[in-house]
């Protein structure tokens, strides 16, 4: 599984002018299953997601996690981030799960999440989200979990 964190300082996820997911200060994660995920993958993603070091402590060292801060968490679904762009202009979504497999690793994810940690929002599956964000940092960091060979 792939996904691209963004430390926010507030983010939020609109579908059709209607604001269904936002948070405050804390970790606007993008989150891509590829074709051959399973269920572990997204456990040991959510498992990194959550314990990633990068809020800042008192000494201004990224050394706190998301939990660590009790910050948001806010969890959307983007297909293109398995893109291939090796093959010329256009690229291949070819990596990413059928709609059906990604909808149930996103899900699968999700509930995760909310069982772990207590502030978590959600874009819509397969929808057309307008995103906002107001980067914090900015940090960013992509992460891929790959399926034992």
């Amino acid at each position: 599984m792939l996904a691209v964190l963004q430390r926010v300082s507030e983010a939020r996820v609109i579908v059709d002018g209607e604001t269904i997911g936002e948070i405050g200060p804390g970790l606007l994660a993008l989150v891509c299953a590829e074709r051959a995920d399973t269920p572990a993958e997204a456990d040991k993603l959510l498992a990194k997601v959550l314990k990633l070091r990068i809020f800042s402590d008192a000494a201004g060292k990224m050394n706190r996690s998301v939990q660590d801060v009790e910050g948001g968490l806010l969890i959307v679904s983007q297909f293109t981030l398995a893109a291939d762009t090796a093959g010329g202009n256009r690229p291949s979504f070819t990596n990413a799960a059928d709609p059906h497999a990604g909808k149930a690793l996103y899900e699968h994810f999700v509930t995760r999440a909310q069982a772990a940690h207590p502030v978590v929002q959600t874009g819509r599956f397969a929808a057309d989200m307008k995103v906002e964000l107001v980067n914090d940092g900015p940090v960013t960091i992509p992460l891929r979990i790959a399926p034992p060979a």
